[in-house]
């Protein structure tokens, strides 16, 4: 196992603390892998997450967002269980949380579940006074006064 010190990263740097928290996150990686995921970029501006959930039903998954932290957990009803007898579980149907850090002006579009595999679905929507645009170059009519007179 290794380990990254940011603390000095900390003392170097002034108001980048998002930024030395999303790597200090990123280093700190999840112990399981359960469930796998996909992360798709489908166009210059927008993204898929797939997740492989084969077992939840729709009620059993949540996906939640807050301060740039997309958060998906699955939690099996206890009374499925007690009822089935297994003799192979291959599925494991357990308890996850899943998170992902999400940039600036990522906000999730949609959310679709098929075939076992739960798509999400992100688009990054800068706001009109970030977008790039153009501004208009005028000139000035060129002077014909002169000594203050307009010229005949």
């Amino acid at each position: 196992m290794r380990t990254i010190d940011f603390s000095p990263l900390y003392r170097s740097v002034v108001g980048f603390d998002r930024l030395a928290n999303l790597l200090e996150t990123a280093t700190a990686a999840e112990a399981t892998g359960y469930p796998p995921y996909n992360i798709e970029r489908t166009d210059e501006n927008a993204y898929r997450v797939e997740i492989a959930v084969a077992g939840f039903r729709p009620e059993e998954l949540n996906i939640e967002v807050k301060e740039n932290l997309l958060t998906v957990s699955g939690r099996k009803a206890a009374n499925d269980a007690d009822t089935r007898r297994f003799l192979h579980r291959g599925l494991a149907e357990r308890n996850f949380d899943r998170k992902f850090q999400l940039a600036d002006y990522v906000v999730v579009t949609d959310a679709n579940l098929a075939d076992g595999l739960l798509s999400i679905s992100l688009k990054r929507e800068l706001p009109e006074a970030l977008k790039p645009r153009s501004v208009a170059i005028t000139t000035n009519p060129s002077s014909t006064l002169i000594e203050a007179e307009k010229a005949a």
